[in-house]
């Protein structure tokens, strides 16, 4: 007789890159992934995405932690850095090349821009050498929708899901698509809860998952923040770090923006109190799936 099996106990995450400080984009998608650790009596974990240095701003991952901290949201266990994970993510494309599932490619941004912006397999059966080439995963099982415990069931563009990707840059740096799913699997990560720009990268990841015959996390795309220009609020277009006095004001701003039941007489109680409150109300299903204009 086959038992069944047992759930996996909860475990979320947050993986800011440390590219600038905290604005209110990036403290919802920490107040969402860690209330709904806590309502789940899960473990909330922290992972630095240092993988891009160039993009790296000196001091802004100490920084983020430091408001993470100031605002109540406390993570359990060690904080994981990327950029401490070379060995393992080199382990993994090692293993792809070794079975047969990426090669190596050299075709510049411009080239796949002349073919509607999509890579055609150019450089798949050619056998290129290591020098100055990116890695593609050659994706033999596309991944063409997935459910989202928010958002329901989310269908991608074909072209874009039967794409080889590149899981390992030309300039030598690791790519997103690999490394999340790796540490994500290497955490134990049950359940992925972030922002809904990261929709459209989600059907490969899962195809890498089945590539390296993982368990796959659960996911929910959170609301983005926009701006009174309908862009998304990000550190690109120069977001405003949240303020770093009395973290109160703001915890009520992000709850009312993700459309959770209002606390009533919050004034009296203190940041941690707070918090408690907003797990115990905490409902998954009140949350928009819309972006909206934040002031």
């Amino acid at each position: 007789m086959i038992k069944p099996e047992r759930p996996r106990a909860y475990i979320g995450r947050f993986a800011p890159s440390p590219s600038g400080d905290l604005h209110f984009g990036s403290l919802i998608t920490a107040i969402g992934s860690y209330l709904q650790a806590r309502a789940c009596q899960g473990k909330w974990l922290i992972r630095i995405d240092d993988i891009d240095p160039p993009r790296e701003v000196p001091g802004a991952a100490s920084r983020i932690l430091y408001a993470l901290e100031h605002y109540g949201l406390h993570w359990d266990g060690e904080i994981l850095y990327q950029s401490h994970r070379h060995e393992a993510y080199r382990h993994i494309l090692n293993q792809l090349q070794q079975q047969g599932l990426s090669y190596y490619c050299t075709c510049p941004r411009q080239r796949i821009q002349q073919v509607n912006g999509f890579y055609d397999r150019n450089c798949r059966e050619l056998n290129l050498p290591v020098n100055h080439a990116a890695i593609r995963l050659k994706q033999n099982n596309p991944v063409y929708g997935f459910k989202d415990k928010l958002q329901g069931y989310l269908n991608a563009d074909p072209v874009m899901a039967e794409e080889d990707f590149i899981i390992h840059r030309r300039d030598g740096l690791f790519a997103y698509n690999l490394v999340v799913v790796i540490d994500d699997d290497y955490q134990g990560v049950t359940e992925v809860v972030r922002g809904a720009d990261l929709i459209e990268p989600t059907v490969r990841q899962i195809a890498l998952y089945q590539q390296l015959n993982l368990k796959l996390p659960d996911y929910i795309h959170l609301p983005l923040v926009l701006n009174k220009d309908g862009n998304k609020l990000s550190k690109q277009n120069h977001a405003q770090p949240i303020p770093l006095d009395d973290p109160r004001p703001l915890l009520i701003e992000a709850l009312s923006f993700l459309n959770q039941p209002v606390i009533k007489n919050w004034q009296d109680l203190s940041r941690d109190q707070l918090l408690k409150k907003a797990t115990a109300r905490w409902d998954l299903d009140r949350i928009p799936r819309q972006g909206k204009i934040y002031r």
